[in-house]
């Protein structure tokens, strides 16, 4: 099985973001949580302590949660974003022309999906398959019903 971590690639904004939540998580959140525990602690019995149970919960998913961003910064390339545009790559912007109608996306990392905001994973069936076209170009995916589908690459930018 490989080890390899996941690669998460990022734009130099996004990555600021991240790092912002973690303080965030570390410094204000984590204060919270434990403070909330130490006041359900001092309810007493812990054994029938819902508000104590609920607390740790808390803390356990915030951990979890904190685990999940270093990880995010570990593994983070950045995304070229001034780079060429002959050719689709993470963090282009695409026109492309799909059953007739023509729709913009942003290619990002999986981190940054965000369809209903034209924000596409380099990483979703359509993404994947405009990684390295040209403009001009037609390819083919399959759409998460399970049909195949074709987009026509009408423009790239930046």
């Amino acid at each position: 099985m490989d080890k390899t971590p996941k690669v998460h690639k990022l734009t130099s904004e996004r990555y600021k973001q991240y790092e912002e939540e973690l303080n965030y998580l570390k410094t204000v959140r984590e204060k919270e949580v434990a403070e909330a525990i130490a006041v359900a602690r001092s309810y007493g019995d812990l054994s029938e302590n819902s508000e104590y149970d609920e607390a740790k919960n808390e803390q356990g998913k915030l951990y979890s949660h904190i685990a999940e961003i270093e990880d995010i910064l570990a593994h983070a390339v950045f995304i070229d974003e001034e780079g060429a545009t002959e050719r689709v790559d993470v963090g282009c912007t695409v026109t492309v022309e799909v059953a007739g109608k023509e729709r913009s996306y942003t290619i990002v990392g999986s981190n940054d999906a965000d369809p209903r905001q034209g924000k596409i994973s380099d990483e979703s069936p359509l993404g994947r398959a405009l990684i390295g076209t040209a403009a001009g170009q037609t390819v083919e995916y399959e759409t998460p019903s399970g049909k195949m589908a074709a987009a026509k690459l009408i423009n790239i930018s930046r």
